[in-house]
């Protein structure tokens, strides 16, 4: 027997067809989570909704659009209204939504998104609103469950980071129809005490196990206060009002209490290292003021009377030595140009020539006789000699010529 052979559009078409038959895929209301979310430029949005145990594709045409009220994002609780087909071109089926709700948590997103967009518009959410963290805190005040894994990591951290904090807990209600007036009141009571910084939060959970933190009532508590608030809901994927609202958000309880309490023992490292500077400062200013004294010390010390007087008396006994030696080399010059002349006039002297057996001739009238023609016969004649005087007349006068030509003699 032959069988019949289809080909794949053949079956898509037979398998379209059979959905386009069937009364109850003609409209269905399916419930999941949105996922893999993906607006296109054309303005169709294709998404996926899924549960535990399965997964549909879906996708909203642009002419479909005015059945979606609000944005539609990733996990999002929804349910959607449409046709359910195949697309024959690759085989596959999927929703055609035409309308799409928010349906329990997915509700909650949309009131969220509601009221945020509210509080915004009058400026809670603005920057210049915002209380500076103190840096340096003594008191720290919590506003969460007593019990749970929060409030011990935000006590372990903040005493591990500084021992000597003090931590005041306001034990609040944070889940449940009483926990917007204990959170209000825990932020009140702490702001009576005067605390330094202020941590409101509690640990993870679901949209509903979080919703009084995004409460209206919760927010303005928030806004007023005069302490800065540090905000500390959920893990770090979790994201509340008063997160927009306080001066400070913190992705986790654990990390709320790192911002807000200073690490004593950087603290201490940073002050030991400032104490370093510091000293080395002082010594080398105190080093550069003693330089400048001993500097002043000596330029007075120099400038001084007593100074000035021993200075100028050194220096007229350094002028008296240089003087002296002047005089002293002056006066062995002069005597050896004394010793000079002298033995020069001992040569010359008449003395000196007597004492070599010469003799000095004067007549009675003291006149030297240096030429025999200068006495007579019988003139008396006073003779100097080496030791004394004599005197003579003249009783014999003879001219004699020395030198050249000196071989005669006249007797007169």
């Amino acid at each position: 027997m032959k069988q019949n052979v289809y080909t794949v559009a053949q079956i898509n078409s037979y398998i379209k067809n059979m959905f386009t038959q069937d009364y109850m895929l003609r409209f269905v209301l399916v419930k999941g989570e949105v996922s893999n979310c993906k607006y296109h430029s054309s303005g169709h949005i294709y998404f996926t909704l899924k549960d535990a145990k399965g997964v549909i594709a879906c996708v909203m045409f642009a002419g479909s659009r005015t059945g979606l009220s609000f944005r539609l994002e990733e996990g999002q609780m929804v349910v959607a209204g449409g046709t359910i087909d195949v697309y024959e071109r690759d085989g596959k089926y999927q929703l055609y939504a035409k309308q799409i709700t928010l349906d329990g948590a997915g509700l909650l997103y949309e009131k969220f998104d509601r009221l945020k967009r509210e509080l915004e518009d009058m400026g809670m959410f603005a920057p210049e609103y915002k209380q500076p963290i103190p840096k340096y805190i003594k008191t720290l005040g919590v506003v969460t469950a007593p019990t749970g894994a929060a409030v011990r990591d935000i006590i372990n951290i903040a005493t591990r980071r500084n021992p000597y904090i003090q931590i005041i807990l306001y034990p609040a209600i944070v889940q449940g129809d009483q926990a917007v007036s204990s959170i209000v009141n825990g932020i009140h009571a702490l702001e009576q005490i005067g605390v330094d910084v202020m941590i409101v939060g509690r640990g993870g959970g679901s949209i509903e196990d979080l919703w009084a933190f995004n409460e209206e009532t919760v927010a303005q508590a928030v806004f007023d206060s005069p302490v800065p608030i540090i905000s500390a809901v959920g893990h770090e994927t979790d994201t509340t009002i008063i997160d927009y609202v306080a001066d400070l958000r913190a992705p986790t309880p654990s990390a709320a209490a790192e911002l807000a309490v200073y690490d004593y023992r950087q603290l201490m490292d940073k002050l030991a290292v400032y104490r370093a500077t510091l000293n080395h400062a002082i010594q080398v200013q105190l080093e550069r003021r003693k330089n400048r004294l001993e500097n002043l010390r000596l330029k007075v010390k120099y400038l001084s009377p007593s100074s000035q007087i021993q200075q100028k008396r050194t220096y007229c006994m350094d002028l008296e030595g240089r003087l002296n030696a002047i005089i002293n080399t002056a006066l062995i010059q002069q005597k050896h140009k004394m010793a000079l002349c002298a033995e020069k006039l001992k040569g010359l002297s008449p003395l000196e020539k007597l004492s070599q057996g010469y003799a000095y001739v004067e007549d009675a009238n003291h006149n030297v006789i240096n030429d025999v023609k200068n006495v007579k016969l019988d003139d008396l004649i006073q003779i100097y000699i080496k030791n004394g005087t004599i005197q003579a007349a003249v009783s014999k006068i003879e001219e004699v010529q020395y030198g050249e030509g000196a071989d005669t003699g006249t007797d007169i």
